[in-house]
């Protein structure tokens, strides 16, 4: 509701009663305050689809309603005075590249590290090369690139518009995971930028256009759900950078020192004090057998949870992790979900077994040790976004005090294969911010189980019976 309601009004949630059980129901937020929330002293948190906050969308001049994410980068990267260090998945802002090369010409050590898959300048690819997402991702880039929409890229369209070209013109040091020698990591999924040894950016959106803004092609997208966080800290920043110096080695070329994956051994869970907050930070991945891997570490935070759990996931694929939230759902702690739609009705999901169902893959077999709720949780969902948006958070709230973050979503290929960024913030004030965040989203998401998942699973069940399960 948008009238403003009294001061400390309880959020009471509102759920349509259950009429069928193929029946989704949409969540409703009566009495949320809409005051601004207060941020902390060195940490501060904005979110690119967040209520009463706009700006001029950079794609198509638009004002339309969120935190501009893209805008914090680059005036960080400005105010760069020593030391600049970018480890992201996915970079192809040409703002961001060309206030990283702006760095570079002041006399800023600038260094950048991406996922291989993500590293080469789109203007030098050809369509006949790429597979079909490659292909539909260059048609993005050039949609982006071509500034006057008259559907020629001109020279100075493909010169201006190529952020990793922009970069490699500028003299600006980069380096993928290949650099080890091998043919990449799992992913290198990390999403930070360390300034001057005393500033942390980070959270779970890559540097593009449909993580940040909408698609160039797409005027009703308003990009991927996406969170960042800015700690002004030179013990966390030490952390980070110690992360990137792993991974970088002796950067370009040289000995091959460069370290990704498994091949950085295991860093361990570092904790450091930023003013009221406390901060975990855990830098995936790590084998299987080592007790402090990832998803071990959420496991342990969501067994402390006495009253509630908000969870957005991008992806949710870890049964352990299911476990973890059955107990405490049998011990009375209110737990909420929301996922993205595209992932959700996936058949390794653990959406599906909170949710009490059982999918059989393309190959009629059901995950191995698959354990579905005997009674489906009502308060699971997906919330409503425009057609090519994605939920891409990774976040969750434990009894709002407690904020799981970072580009780490709940899988074993975050936990044991990619490089990965995890924080546990202990944290009051910035858990209320997240909180907000999932209430935003809470309003109008579509709750139980949806139509699609329904058909899906008629589809499958023809097809497959039960379906067996994976041994």
């Amino acid at each position: 509701m948008n009238r403003r309601q009294p001061p400390g009004l309880r959020i009471l949630l509102v759920l349509l009663p259950v009429l069928c059980g193929s029946c989704s129901q949409a969540g409703e937020l009566l009495g949320e305050p809409t005051t601004e929330l207060a941020q902390l002293q060195h940490i501060q948190v904005s979110f690119n689809h967040r209520d009463h906050a706009r700006y001029r969308s950079p794609i198509d001049g638009r004002w339309r309603t969120g935190d501009n994410l893209e805008q914090q980068l680059i005036e960080a990267i400005d105010h760069a005075q020593v030391e600049c260090l970018v480890a992201i998945q996915e970079l192809s802002l040409p703002a961001i590249a060309n206030a990283l090369v702006r760095a570079h010409q002041r006399g800023v050590r600038v260094q950048v590290v991406l996922e291989n898959n993500y590293s080469n300048a789109w203007s030098q690819q050809h369509e006949a090369g790429l597979t079909h997402h490659e292909r539909k991702r260059l048609q993005r880039l050039k949609r982006l690139a071509d500034r006057n929409g008259d559907g020629v890229l001109s020279t100075e369209e493909r010169l201006q518009g190529d952020a990793i070209a922009i970069l490699a013109r500028g003299g600006v040091p980069q380096i993928d995971d290949t650099e080890d020698g091998s043919k990449g990591s799992g992913l290198m999924h990390h999403k930070f930028v360390v300034v001057d040894r005393n500033q942390v950016l980070t959270g779970s959106a890559n540097f593009t256009s449909s993580g940040l803004h909408g698609d160039a092609d797409a005027p009703r997208t308003r990009g991927n759900v996406n969170h960042l966080i800015t700690v002004k800290s030179p013990e966390l920043a030490s952390l980070f950078s110690q992360e990137f110096e792993r991974m970088w080695g002796d950067g370009p070329g040289g000995q091959q020192n460069s370290r990704f994956g498994r091949a950085k051994n295991a860093p361990t869970i570092e904790q450091v004090d930023v003013g009221e907050a406390r901060i975990k930070v855990l830098f995936a991945p790590h084998a299987k057998r080592n007790s402090e891997h990832g998803l071990a570490l959420i496991g342990q935070e969501l067994n402390k949870a006495q009253r509630s759990i908000d969870m957005a996931l991008f992806v949710f694929s870890a049964q352990d992790l299911t476990d973890a939230l059955r107990q405490r759902v049998n011990e009375g702690v209110k737990v909420r979900l929301l996922a993205d739609p595209g992932f959700a009705s996936r058949p390794f999901s653990e959406v599906l077994d909170l949710l009490g169902m059982a999918m059989p893959d393309r190959f009629c077999k059901l995950e191995a040790g698959n354990n579905p709720f005997q009674d489906p949780l009502q308060t699971v969902g997906t919330p409503r976004l425009a057609r090519g948006d994605k939920l891409h958070h990774k976040f969750a709230v434990i009894d709002k005090k407690t904020v799981i973050t970072g580009s780490f979503n709940w899988s074993p290929s975050a936990a044991h294969t990619n490089d990965e960024t995890l924080l546990v913030i202990e944290s009051p004030k910035l858990a209320a911010h997240f909180t907000r965040e999932m209430n935003r989203m809470w309003r109008g998401a579509e709750l139980g189980i949806t139509a699609h998942m329904r058909r899906k699973l008629e589809r499958q069940r023809a097809k497959c019976g039960s379906g067996v399960e994976r041994s």
